[in-house]
């Protein structure tokens, strides 16, 4: 008869060795493969959310949206240094709630956009955070919060699509910011600072929305942004300057990007 043969000790454990270093080779693969998609989806809300911009202009004057979240019909109202000039202008999220779920859908459903987009996921990116309906954010500029030093410049802080012509494949409307804001993304325009703090989304990077409706993905370049960005991530925004010629490529892209150009001649 022939002897019975079973794996040894050894072998079982060569198996499962094995195993193991395939698994450490596989899961960064799967977890991009996974966090790729996570991105395509956030880009598809955005381009929506976009779409819904457009249409509100469309079908008001080319008047832009309230896009101070929570800002509904202030009249020359001082906030925090900053004048939010919003009479008659429901906000496109009317309301902030930041620690209820439940509300900030009503204060989306509210909101100035819903009735261009009737459909609550796309105002959530899918990496938010846990209990956040709300994870995008307009930029300061596109009729946001507007300080005296961004109005005094035509075409910086714009309360009409008109203004932003012919560099609509050039300016930020939304931005991928992760999580309910208290008004608008705030970045400087007359100084080499950072307001908000920086988002870290999908891959290192943050994604972002144009106003000709287009999408793009920013890969951060500076390794202090995406620290800085990680470790401030639920933490009040502090107005801070970059460290290294990188740090501040990333900030003058963004600052770009909201404002059209720099308010300022740039040091790196």
């Amino acid at each position: 008869m022939r002897g019975k043969h079973a794996f040894t000790l050894i072998e079982l454990l060569v198996v499962i060795a094995v195993i193991a270093i395939l698994m450490v080779i596989l899961m960064p693969a799967l977890q991009r493969a996974r966090e790729g998609g996570k991105r395509a989806a956030c880009m598809s809300n955005l381009k929506q959310l976009t779409l819904g911009w457009n249409m509100y202009a469309d079908e008001n004057d080319d008047k832009l949206i309230n896009g101070a979240t929570g800002f509904s019909n202030y009249s020359n109202a001082t906030w925090a240094g900053g004048i939010a000039s919003h009479a008659n202008e429901l906000a496109w999220v009317d309301g902030f709630h930041p620690d209820n779920y439940e509300d900030q859908v009503d204060d989306i459903e509210r909101g100035a956009l819903y009735p261009y987009l009737k459909n609550q996921g796309l105002y959530e990116c899918p990496t938010g955070r846990r209990g956040q309906a709300l994870t995008y954010s307009i930029m300061f500029s596109m009729n946001g919060v507007g300080y005296d030093w961004s109005r005094k410049e035509k075409g910086v802080f714009v309360k009409k699509r008109t203004d932003i012509k012919p560099n609509t494949a050039q300016r930020v409307v939304f931005i991928d910011e992760g999580y309910m804001t208290s008004d608008s993304y705030a970045v400087n325009y007359t100084s080499e600072l950072w307001w908000d703090n920086p988002p870290v989304r999908h891959g290192d990077g943050v994604t972002v929305s144009l106003a000709d409706g287009h999408v793009e993905h920013w890969k951060w370049r500076a390794a202090e942004t995406i620290k800085y960005a990680r470790e401030h991530e639920n933490a009040a925004p502090v107005q801070w300057s970059p460290a290294t010629d990188e740090g501040y490529q990333d900030l003058y892209q963004v600052q770009r990007g909201c404002w059209g150009k720099l308010g300022y001649t740039p040091s790196h």
